[in-house]
C-alpha cells in the first residue's frame, strides 16, 4: 500500500471506480459524478489546496483506489486531522484500508509531531462512527445539526487520539498488520480493539 500526491495522472484508475459506486458518496459533500470530466473537475480541485494535502491510495498493483487528506491542520496547535476519506468498495474496511489511514496517522504524529489527531464524521454514519472507535479514537462528542450536506441537517461526532495515547495505539497497528493475525483467507485474528486492551 502506497499514498502518493493526489492528481490527474489517477483520473483513469478512479474513475473505473468511482463509476461503479455512487452510494458511496452519501456521506461526502462532493459527488456521486456523472461522467469523467466531472470527477477530473474534482481532482483538479482537491489536489491544488495548499491548506489540504491529499494522497491517493495505491494498492499493490499501483493503481489508485482512492484518496484521503490531512485537513483542519493547525501547527501552532499541533493539531490535524484525517478527513474527506473516499475508499472503492474493493477498499473499505480491508487491510489495505486501514493501512493507508495508519500510514498517514505515523506521518503527523511521528514525522510532524504532532499533539492530536482529529477524526470527524456525521453521526449518522455508522460505518465512520465505528471505523474511529476501531483505530483507536476516543469520541469526545457530538454537535447537533451542526451542518447541512447535501440538503440534510446533520450531527457531527468528533473523537481524537492523543499524543499521549499514540504509542499504544502505533503498537496495536503494528501487532495487527502482522501476517499471523490473519487467517487464510484474510480475516483478522485480533481485533485492533482487542490488541489494545491487552497492551493496556
Amino acid at each position: 500500500m502506497t499514498l502518493e500526491p493526489l492528481g490527474q495522472t489517477h483520473l483513469e484508475d478512479l474513475w473505473a471506480v468511482v463509476s461503479r459506486a455512487p452510494q458511496s458518496f452519501t456521506y461526502l459533500r462532493y459527488g456521486p459524478f456523472d461522467d469523467q470530466d466531472a470527477l477530473r473537475r474534482l481532482i483538479e480541485d482537491l489536489s491544488t489546496r495548499s491548506d489540504q494535502p491529499f494522497w491517493a491510495v495505491l494498492g499493490p498493483e499501483g493503481t489508485a483506489m482512492g484518496w484521503l487528506s490531512m485537513c483542519d491542520v493547525y501547527p501552532e496547535d499541533g493539531a490535524f486531522e484525517i478527513g474527506s476519506i473516499w475508499f472503492s468498495p474493493e477498499l473499505q474496511g480491508t487491510r489495505m484500508g486501514r493501512e493507508a489511514i495508519f500510514l498517514l496517522m505515523c506521518y503527523g504524529m511521528d514525522a510532524l509531531e504532532y499533539e492530536r489527531l482529529v477524526w470527524r464524521c456525521q453521526a449518522q454514519n455508522e460505518a465512520s462512527f465505528r471505523a474511529a472507535l476501531n483505530l483507536g479514537f476516543t469520541h469526545e462528542g457530538t454537535w447537533r445539526n451542526a451542518a447541512v450536506v447535501k440538503g440534510w441537517q446533520r450531527d457531527i461526532a468528533w473523537f481524537s487520539i492523543l499524543k499521549e495515547d499514540w504509542a499504544l495505539c502505533r503498537k496495536a497497528f503494528e501487532i495487527w498488520f502482522l501476517d499471523g493475525n490473519f487467517d487464510g483467507e484474510g480475516r483478522q485474528v485480533e481485533t485492533l480493539q482487542d490488541i489494545r486492551e491487552r497492551l493496556s
